[in-house]
């Protein structure tokens, strides 16, 4: 294949150490160790893709077979063993991909194979690639070879989910943890490879492309690939194109939608969402750049442009540091709060372009939302007085969250803080009397649902069978689909509620049924005794199909009159 149809990411794949970029402590460290002859019996690398885990194998086991010695490694002209080994072809280098051979078997032919010795090279190496898809079986079957191999046999792994490998095995390798490229250094690269490609793209389509590879060099050079594609040579491809391309939007629009949001101004907030929608931007894209928007208004100030990692331009970031003044913390931690949870709610929404637009709107109201004074109990007669009276409340100009007044005001009067707390402390009492009355299991219902224990509720009613119930003793048999963690979460709930604690029992007896199979029986009485009833044949002679499903009780008419 020739060398200039190759995609870049292939194209310009490290041959040497000196190629790497971004892990020159693993350079550094396995040249030394190769120098000196501590070569260990096997390699661990990991990290996330397109940062050099396969890449270093090969290079490693370039060092370790190339015929010129691992001080003068092949670099320009590669010899024989250096040649096949970069195409993949060395006969003494194996390279095997874990996640097609995941099996005993195919682990058992590698250790048949490692018996003999190399053919043409020093070592015979065996480079796995996504290891950790190798089953438990695989493992156990590799670890004895893989602590006491013959001395010209080397492993190298490589994998991306280092916690799926057995501590077993990976306690036999010498591992390496390969980092994330830095901004600065990717930027470099690729730019050093567009200007070898006689490329035409702006320097800040580079920097979005180094945002958006998020550290991985693969992902870099593929959208530079994609971008150098895109467009004629006499063109230069600038931001607002390459946006387009790779389904990324204008931060500047982001930053005038929070403006707007903060403004109240819900017809233009929509407008520019619209506009960010129909550049082929999806919701979720959307929102996780909202979310950083959010961090850089949030700590904007402990922040320089050249730490964004090529996030913000100049302009940009001035504007945040602008605006940010004038919006306060508080308000920006619930705006996170709020965008993290509706994240999670664009996976059940089936119309995932609506819901944003209700985010938004609710943002609008949201940031309405004013922080109500809180009044110690020790306060004077004087000032307890003075807030009894209900009255319309009043805004000050320093309440405002931006510095601007909210289009809409709160009409009518609110309740006054003490009767807030004298209805708070009315219902606590309630609740405290409650449970210090939970002297059957309907009663323990009772205040499972008073206190919004759900699950426990739902346990209590489904799955469990009552024997007896007595003075802080409960006497239970359950089915098998009770919750494993229900008798602990009972336990502590009973504690919690009465501060005494309860003694709870399994049974062998069969105890009363669930409250759901009375439900369930109650119906089958009712339902058949229906089925006794005249009027049941009547309709079975007009109607021999029909079939009853449901029984329910009349309403009492005297109630509507």
């Amino acid at each position: 294949m020739n060398k200039n149809t190759k995609v870049l990411a292939l194209k310009y794949r490290p041959q040497t150490f000196d190629d790497l970029i971004g892990q020159d402590v693993v350079a550094e460290t396995i040249s030394n160790s190769i120098k000196a002859n501590k070569v260990p019996n096997a390699y661990l690398f990991t990290g996330i893709r397109g940062i050099g885990k396969t890449t270093t194998a090969r290079i490693v086991a370039k060092s370790l077979n190339c015929s010129n010695g691992i001080d003068n490694l092949c670099k320009n002209e590669l010899c024989e063993n250096c040649t096949a080994i970069a195409n993949s072809n060395h006969i003494d280098v194996l390279e095997m991909d874990a996640a097609s051979k995941t099996g005993v078997d195919d682990v058992r032919d590698l250790i048949e194979f490692s018996r003999y010795g190399p053919t043409t090279a020093k070592y015979k190496i065996f480079i796995i690639d996504e290891v950790h898809m190798l089953s438990k079986q695989a493992f156990n079957a590799l670890l004895k070879t893989l602590e006491e191999p013959p001395e010209y046999l080397k492993f190298i792994f490589a994998t991306t989910e280092i916690k799926k490998i057995p501590i077993t095995v990976v306690s036999r390798c010498q591992r390496f943890d390969l980092s994330r490229i830095k901004s600065l250094e990717l930027f470099n690269f690729i730019k050093e490879i567009k200007v070898k490609e006689n490329g035409n793209a702006s320097d800040d389509v580079l920097k979005l492309i180094v945002k958006i590879s998020e550290g991985s060099v693969r992902d870099a050079l593929s959208l530079l690939d994609r971008a150098l594609l895109t467009l004629d040579k006499d063109r230069e491809l600038d931001l607002t194109s390459a946006q387009k391309i790779f389904g990324y939007f204008d931060k500047s629009q982001l930053i005038s939608l929070f403006e707007l949001i903060f403004e109240g101004k819900e017809k233009q907030v929509l407008n520019i969402y619209r506009e960010i929608y129909n550049q082929g931007v999806e919701p979720k894209i959307f929102i996780n750049d909202f979310l950083e928007l959010l961090y850089y208004f949030k700590n904007i100030e402990s922040l320089n442009i050249e730490g964004t990692n090529f996030s913000l331009n100049d302009e940009e970031f001035n504007r945040i540091q602008a605006i940010s003044g004038k919006v306060n913390s508080e308000t920006l931690i619930l705006f996170w709060q709020f965008t993290i949870k509706t994240l999670e709610e664009l996976d059940i929404v089936s119309n995932q372009h609506l819901s944003m637009e209700m985010f938004l709107i609710r943002l609008i109201h949201l940031k309405g939302i004013k922080k109500v004074l809180n009044i110690d109990n020790e306060e004077v007669p004087e000032q307890r007085e003075s807030i009894n009276h209900t009255r319309p409340l009043q805004k000050k100009e320093d309440d405002d969250l931006f510095g601007i007044k909210d289009k809409a005001e709160t009409i009518g009067q609110m309740k006054n803080i003490v009767q807030e707390k004298d209805i708070k402390i009315k219902d606590n009492k309630e609740i405290e009397l409650q449970t210090k009355l939970i002297n059957s299991f309907d009663n323990l219902l009772e205040v499972c649902s008073s206190k919004k224990e759900i699950k426990l509720k739902y346990e209590l009613e489904k799955n469990v069978n009552l024997v007896s119930f007595e003075n802080k003793r409960i006497e239970i048999s359950f089915n098998e689909d009770l919750d494993k963690d229900f008798i602990k979460d009972l336990s502590l709930k009973l504690y919690e509620w009465t501060s005494e604690r309860w003694i709870i029992t399994l049974s062998k007896t069969k105890g009363q049924p669930s409250k759901k199979e009375e439900e369930i029986n109650l119906k089958k009485e009712l339902i058949e005794a229906v089925k006794k009833s005249q009027i049941y044949n009547d309709i079975l002679q007009k109607f021999p199909d029909a079939e009853l499903i449901d029984v329910r009780p009349k309403e009492d008419e005297s109630k509507n009159d």
